[in-house]
């Protein structure tokens, strides 16, 4: 087969492909700063992600104050005992997993959607969750880029999203999406955390793709 003549060099491509594979949702960080410069590259990586009809619909709130940190923390705790009832059987085991590293992180920012998202048409005339996935390309792209950098993410969707908003004085008609804790870290869990944990087991490649339709569930 014939190579593209833009494709990256060897070195290059291993190094995209390693940090694809060595992301993580990281729980456990070390309580260390992260440089500021470092912060910055990240941001703009996850300002260089592709956004249907180019809304660039991210809004990242930097939580510096610690006392507005532990609010949100508290959020999330209540959120987290209300999963576990949700959970009924499973209650129990739900509780002994760390869910997020809020008070520990070096950085704690929170990504939301902005106000007045319904003037963009473009791509979303039939699909008007688009923003969210754009959004959601942005985390990813800053994911990776701490993974290359050496830094740990973890993303925290246990909260009520209208308390968040709330607490962060938030326009109406936005709405917060993840709180992500990023940090330096021990080390990187070899697996998914879940997996290590026994919580779920990841499902191979092909039984996620199909070819020209979807397949007879009988």
């Amino acid at each position: 087969m014939t190579q593209s003549p833009y494709r990256f060099s060897e070195p290059e491509l291993n190094g995209v492909y390693r940090a694809i594979a060595e992301r993580r949702d990281m729980r456990h960080f070390l309580d260390l700063p992260v440089d500021p410069q470092i912060l910055a590259r990240l941001l703009q990586a996850a300002h260089q992600a592709g956004s249907v009809g180019l809304m660039q619909p991210w809004r990242f709130l930097r939580i510096s104050d610690r006392e507005l940190r532990r609010q949100i923390h508290e959020l999330v705790e209540a959120e987290r005992r209300a999963t576990a009832e949700a959970l009924a059987e499973r209650h129990d085991e739900f509780m002994k997993l760390k869910v997020e590293g809020i008070l520990d992180c070096g950085e704690l920012l929170v990504v939301a959607l902005p106000d007045r998202r319904e003037r963009h048409i473009f791509g979303r005339r039939t699909l008007p969750e688009m923003d969210l996935a754009s959004a959601a390309c942005a985390i990813q792209n800053l994911w990776l880029a701490a993974r290359a950098e050496g830094l740990g993410l973890g993303w925290v969707s246990l909260f009520e999203p209208q308390a968040l908003a709330t607490l962060l004085h938030m326009p109406a008609g936005s709405r917060p999406i993840a709180i992500l804790c990023l940090g330096h870290v021990a080390e990187f869990y070899p697996k998914p955390m879940l997996e290590l944990q026994n919580w779920a087991a990841p499902q191979p490649l092909s039984a996620f793709v199909y070819e020209n339709s979807w397949p007879d569930a009988s």
